[in-house]
């Protein structure tokens, strides 16, 4: 797809983009030819790529409904990638038509095209941000429109954190987005695992090596550790096809292929 097509200019195009990949193995169209190419050279390393999106955007779909069933009406979900079919809004708004979603990214495809889908819908908006600096996120004019911070929220990092290496502290990022939470508040993590991972996986993390978002694969010990402060749902760090599942079939003999662990925890 050519730039123009996806209206946004001025891209760097030099390496392959990890939301736009991401996008592409979701079946998705905002991507450019050096995004599927890579990703095309990702399934030949680990043929199921494209199923372990799927089943972090299904986990994704089930934390919104969990949120919802605790009476969540407020949801921040952050990296949220590219506008597809089912995003956060999409489901909340199902039940609540006045659910408040705030999306943050600052990847320029993803913003450009949030900002397009969300055109006119006031009860959700996309910040143009990053992520990994929560005080700048929450202090956004749209976030501050959007969410009452004194009121429960959930916050979403799905297939976040694995994109921020250990110097950059994700504990700490973590920590600060759960202490600007009210009492009752959620915070959901998804994250690439080496945990019970065969050589397919390792091998494609390496490749990602040569994008703008390398990956650095983290075990239940440490998504529990990022997690600390918060008093984690059942059922645990899991694969993201056992968090919850809508069907006990829907698990399969090998939720590891998942190769996502999640989790959720709520703010005491």
């Amino acid at each position: 797809m050519a730039e123009q097509e996806l209206g946004v200019r001025d891209l760097d195009l030099d390496k392959p983009n990890s939301a736009r990949v991401y996008d592409y193995l979701l079946g998705g169209t905002l991507n450019y030819a050096i995004d599927r190419e890579f990703a095309e050279k990702v399934i030949e390393q680990l043929p199921r790529a494209r199923l372990i999106c799927r089943l972090n955007r299904a986990w994704l779909q089930r934390v919104v409904r969990f949120g919802l069933d605790q009476g969540i009406r407020q949801f921040l979900d952050v990296g949220s990638g590219m506008p597809a079919v089912g995003h956060v809004h999409e489901i909340a708004h199902a039940r609540d038509p006045e659910a408040r979603v705030v999306y943050v990214d600052n990847e320029q495809v993803a913003i450009a095209h949030s900002e397009r889908v969300l055109d006119g819908n006031e009860y959700a908006a996309m910040v143009p941000a990053d992520g990994e600096h929560p005080e700048d996120v929450l202090a956004h004019p749209t976030s501050r429109r959007l969410l009452d911070l004194s009121q429960p929220v959930m916050v979403i990092l799905a297939a976040f954190v694995h994109f921020i290496p250990p110097e950059r502290d994700p504990a700490g990022l973590i920590a600060r987005y759960r202490d600007a939470l009210a009492p009752g508040s959620y915070l959901a993590v998804s994250s690439d695992t080496g945990d019970e991972q065969d050589e397919e996986m390792y091998r494609a993390v390496e490749m990602y090596k040569n994008t703008t978002n390398p990956l650095y694969l983290r075990g239940r010990d440490e998504i529990g550790a990022l997690m600390d402060g918060l008093d984690i749902v059942e059922p645990g760090v899991v694969f993201t096809p056992q968090w919850r599942p809508d069907r006990t079939e829907d698990v399969g003999d090998r939720p590891e292929e998942a190769g996502i662990l999640a989790a959720v925890g709520r703010v005491s």
